[in-house]
């Protein structure tokens, strides 16, 4: 939202107020306040009018700084409020002297000088990461009563925003006015399913706004060299969060806001779906789980989209009984060949549905000022919107979800949630604005919930659309309404890299785009991005996704990429423990792993698979493909071939292959088990071992299915001598030595050559193995 008309004028109908100075300061051990008047006071006469400004500094948790701007604070509070995770007992260091006040929190300071020139300065490892100076902080005031705080950070030369959501719009945020309000828009406009009021620069910081409502950004745009925040009302916080490094800021705001739950393993194999509006029933169904088993494609989770439930109904929590009689005998059927099944829902009730009535009746949907309930046509006829507010209501839904689950539901893809309503009363008062992007936040945690009580913990898992801050603790999240083009499959990627670095852990988008019928092309290029991807499903909207409707290769691509995924699985799953407990996403933009490397900076059409893995989709019909790859000597994962980095790579891939490079220097585990997801990976475990440097140690952790440490691998080299030892239970377990011709020796097992370079196998009871290179000439 702007509010000056160019750099030194304000828009008509704007008055705005900033703070002169630190006028007085109070100090106690855990913060510090200061009051700073709107204009210099040069003797008394200058106290007794005009705005006060009281900013409030302190800490939730070490290298984070609280900021709260008060104007009148005789405002009723008004709820929801994101939860905040504070760590207990945090130590700060406040100091006030006649020339500044200072606050510390682990290796971040906010200093405000009492000079008389108003600013305030973020300092970390000697220096100053940002500031909010003159006409910074402002109070403003416009001719039709409303009322607005603002804050401004600067931004040095060469500094990039990133986040604030799941966004399409361009990676790099500079230059961009966003607004924090979640919108049904696809993937192809500047709205998004998921705001987040959260952003990280590549200077070694983020900030998290800590407003539900909506918080509107101006990013290098009103003033080129800050970034602007403002809501309405009279106050207004954020946290400053220090790094230094891209995922050190991560795991500190997702410590404030909440970790994401570590899903199933089985939920990272391949989702097959009916579609949105195509025919389907049972034997549609039956038909595409046989043609995947006919043609030995591996298949984990079946979806039935929204016409699961009879037209007009939605939602009812109902199978329509003329597609689906024996839906309890379906589902044990389904079971029975080893498929997780998921449903389709959505937080509406459509007035048709016979929960219509009984919602009306109990109070358990959102009502207008009037009292009467709120309803539209848009979406389904007559519709209204659950009251999640309401404990009666979240246990009403919640029930209707539970019969399901107990029929054999595993999972829930709980679509919509965006366009919530202002002009409704909720049932624990609730403030419309605020909770208009909360709502997803409620309706999702509910059905999470409902899934840990019934499934277990560690079981969980959700196909959601909508979010915002915090919704990376019910994961998965996909994409939502793409169109099938490669445009569009580029738009995706960019949005999934905006939302990991906005917190969220894992992601997922419809392979071959979800509008129109893909060419087969397209479809076959987005199978590669797709099991490449934390999640993967096959969904479309009124065309079906198996592959055998586009041609033969397409079979070939899915089964070859399905199986690949399996195979990865102890190293993709390692690493989804890793964003459980530390924050950092599964899919990572490159600046993540890479943030000294100004190339990385702005790069969105490739990403890194967990820490080591390089991958870059072909977004072309002539398989062309140009990437980046940063220092070192990277092995392509499918030919063995080496690239030199830095430099710029272009190449032509057929459909069964990508740009897929593993980092020099790495370890990557590999299963045995190339048909599913969820098995045991210590068994008949592989150690792939890429370029590795001399006197080096490198940790490698096998995941149990629950994410505890099933074994840990010890590799070390010293010269010419390369030393693999294991604790814990892993069985019949190898070591490749990825592009190695041959060796001297090796000590606890035996070798030979493999097409991918020399395999050992270490032998039975064996802990350690020794292997003696041949010395290079």
């Amino acid at each position: 939202m702007k509010f000056t008309d160019g750099y030194w004028l304000m828009r008509e109908g704007v008055h705005a107020h900033y703070p002169a100075q630190a006028y007085d300061v109070a100090a106690t051990p855990q913060g510090l306040t200061i009051y700073a008047p709107t204009r210099p006071i040069r003797h008394r006469g200058d106290t007794l009018t005009g705005p006060l400004l009281t900013v409030e500094l302190s800490s939730p948790m070490p290298d984070v700084v609280r900021v709260k701007l008060t104007h009148f604070a005789g405002q009723q509070p008004k709820h929801p409020q994101f939860t905040v995770f504070e760590a207990p007992d945090t130590k700060v260091s406040v100091s006030v002297d006649e020339a500044a006040a200072m606050l510390t929190s682990g290796r971040l300071a906010v200093r405000v000088p009492r000079d008389d020139r108003w600013r305030v300065e973020f300092l970390a490892d000697n220096r100053v990461v940002t500031s909010s100076g003159h006409k910074g902080m402002g109070i403003v005031e416009m001719d039709d009563g409303s009322h607005f705080m603002h804050e401004h950070l600067m931004l040095g030369v060469g500094e990039l925003v990133y986040g604030l959501g799941e966004r399409f719009t361009p990676f790099v945020k500079n230059g961009q006015v966003v607004d924090i309000w979640n919108k049904d828009g696809g993937t192809g406009s500047e709205q998004a399913y998921k705001n987040v009021p959260f952003y990280l620069t590549n200077r070694g910081y983020g900030v998290f706004v800590n407003h539900p409502e909506n918080v509107s950004f101006e990013v290098a745009s009103e003033k080129v060299s800050r970034v602007q925040w403002s809501v309405a009302g009279h106050s207004l916080e954020y946290f400053l969060i220090y790094g230094p490094t891209p995922k050190e800021v991560l795991a500190k705001y997702t410590a404030l806001t909440g970790r994401p739950a570590l899903p199933p393993a089985w939920s990272f194999g391949l989702w097959l779906t009916t579609s949105f509006t195509t025919s389907y029933d049972e034997d549609t169904v039956t038909s595409f789980i046989q043609g995947m088993a006919d043609r030995e494609l591996p298949l984990h989770v079946f979806h039935f989209d929204c016409f699961w439930m009879r037209e007009f109904n939605w939602c009812d929590f109902e199978w329509d009984p003329r597609t689906f009689p024996d839906p309890a005998g379906m589902l044990q059927r389904l079971k029975e060949l080893g498929l997780h099944i998921c449903l389709w829902i959505n937080p509406y009730i459509g007035q048709r549905s016979p929960l219509f009535a009984e919602g009306a009746r109990e109070g358990y949907l959102l009502k207008r000022p009037s009292g009467d309930v709120w309803q539209w046509d848009l979406w389904q006829p007559g519709m209204a919107i659950v009251d999640f507010t309401n404990p009666a209501a979240r246990q009403w839904f919640g029930d209707k979800l539970r019969a399901l689950v107990d029929m054999g539901v595993d999972s829930f893809k709980t679509d919509f949630g965006e366009r919530i309503p202002t002009d409704v009363v909720y049932f624990d008062g609730g403030d419309p604005d605020k909770m208009h992007n909360y709502y997803t936040q409620l309706y999702n945690r509910t059905v999470f919930e409902v899934l840990e009580e019934r499934r277990g913990a560690g079981e969980a898992v959700l196909f959601a659309r909508s979010a915002t801050a915090g919704g990376q603790q019910f994961p998965v999240h996909w994409g939502g309404d793409c169109d099938s083009t490669f445009e569009s499959m580029a738009e995706s990627l960019r949005g999934g890299l905006s939302l990991g670095l906005s917190g969220f852990g894992f992601w997922s988008h419809d392979i071959g785009g979800f509008e129109g019928r893909p060419p087969t092309e397209v479809y076959k290029r987005w199978i590669a991005f797709g099991l490449l991807s934390s999640h993967s499903r096959l969904h479309g909207n009124n065309t079906y996704r198996v592959p055998w409707l586009f041609d033969e290769e397409a079979v070939d691509v899915l089964r070859h990429f399905t199986k690949l995924k399996c195979r990865l699985m102890p190293y993709l799953f390692a690493h989804s423990v890793e964003a459980h407990r530390q924050g950092t996403p599964l899919m990572r933009a490159m600046l993540l792993e890479f943030p000294d490397d100004p190339t990385c900076a702005y790069l969105d059409r490739q990403y890194m698979l967990g820490p080591s893995l390089l991958v870059a989709p072909v977004f072309s019909f002539a398989g062309e493909v140009q990437y980046y790859v940063p220092a070192g000597r990277w092995t392509h994962v499918e030919t063995g071939a080496v690239v030199e980095g830095p430099r710029w790579v272009h190449e032509t891939h057929g459909y069964g292959s990508l740009p897929l490079l593993v980092r020099p220097n790495t370890v990557v585990p590999l299963g045995q088990d190339d048909t599913r997801p969820d098995y045991d990976y210590g068994d008949g475990i592989t150690l792939a071992l890429y370029e590795l440097r001399d006197d080096v140690q490198l940790t490698t952790m096998i995941p149990t299915l629950s994410g505890e440490v099933a074994a840990t691998f010890e590799t070390r080299r010293e010269g010419q001598t390369i030393a693999v030892s294991v604790q814990g239970s892993a069985s019949a377990w190898q070591v490749l030595l990825v592009g190695t011709d041959t060796i001297a020796s090796v000590d606890g097992g035996t070798w030979e050559r493999s097409g991918q370079g020399v395999r050992v196998s270490a032998g039975a009871g064996v802990d350690t193995l020794r292997i003696v290179l041949t010395p290079t000439v």
